[in-house]
């Protein structure tokens, strides 16, 4: 029998790529939103939207899971307490009383953990220490939805590390240190960053994706939370000598100052992918150099079209 999903936020760097890959699934039946709605996109904003509205939405597309992949990840606290707890809040709400057999896949992350010890990887029992607002935020969305078990709802949180790949926004390292490249190649100039002395497990989208389907397809979710990484600890320094080779960049790299607000005060992360592998049979498949190479491909694209 086909199983129905609804992917809100499904414009967005994570969304696309898991309605992207929902979509290809003969099993499957996606249906997608955005907040300013598209041709191929419904349009429902959590943030705005009325409760009524997010239950008509619900009830129109009959979803048997929803994938909840909107949020914020940078602006004032008000913005993010708005994308990141009042949005998943409303949403666990208009569940309960229109679709209450629904699955919901709610994506977290990994700055939810905070500060933790480093060389030991973190797991889903550990308890979460947010140093900034965003933590804090995305902590409060994770709460909301791991709490809505308690009444019946069926819920699961996939904490998500640090995404890259094709599409990386400007907020990410990742996506930063690609328009920085590109400037300094086009401009004749140096490349300059904020500090380099974190480190970090990166996870390719695509397994992000990958790990949202093993989610959808399950038939039971026992666990509220589970971790989605690639299990290894990356010096940032490595990512952007990695990348400024692929790119072929020969100028000087500086790095001055501190990193992004998001990731302040958490030098090191690394990611337990155990339970996750017990859970739901998800292991990440996709290597650092290959998610490089992919997002580096999707630039020299973008500036050949």
């Amino acid at each position: 029998m086909m199983r129905r999903v609804l992917v809100i936020g499904a414009n967005g760097f994570l969304g696309r790529h898991v309605f992207r890959l929902l979509s290809r699934q003969p099993e499957l039946a996606a249906v997608g939103t955005s907040r300013a709605g598209s041709p191929d996109l419904a349009r429902l904003d959590l943030i705005l939207d009325p409760p009524a509205v997010v239950g008509a939405v619900l009830a129109a597309a009959h979803p048997d899971v929803v994938v909840n992949c909107a949020g914020a990840v940078s602006g004032e606290a008000a913005d993010l307490a708005a994308a990141n707890v009042t949005g998943p809040a409303k949403l666990v709400g208009a569940l309960a009383r229109y679709a209450p057999g629904t699955r919901l896949v709610h994506l977290g992350s990994a700055a939810e953990y905070g500060l933790t010890e480093p060389r030991v990887p973190i797991t889903e029992t550990r308890e979460p220490h947010p140093v900034g607002v965003y933590g804090v935020s995305k902590l409060a969305g994770t709460e909301t939805v791991a709490l809505a078990r308690t009444f019946g709802l069926d819920t699961l949180v996939l904490r998500v590390f640090n995404p890259i790949g094709a599409g990386a926004p400007a907020t990410s390292l990742p996506g930063r240190l690609l328009a920085e490249l590109c400037r300094a190649t086009a401009e004749h100039d140096a490349v300059h960053l904020g500090s380099l002395d974190s480190v970090r497990d990166f996870v390719d989208v695509r397994d992000i994706a990958d790990a949202v389907l093993a989610a959808v397809q399950s038939s039971t979710v026992d666990e509220p939370v589970l971790n989605v990484a690639s299990g290894r600890a990356t010096p940032v320094r490595i990512l952007v000598r990695d990348l400024v080779r692929l790119s072929g960049f020969t100028g000087p790299v500086f790095a001055i100052g501190n990193g992004s607000v998001r990731s302040a005060d958490v030098p090191w992360q690394q990611a337990d992918v155990s339970a996750i592998a017990r859970e739901l049979g998800w292991k990440p498949a996709i290597d650092l150099m290959d998610s490089l190479r992919e997002m580096w491909q999707a630039v020299t694209d973008d500036a050949n079209d």
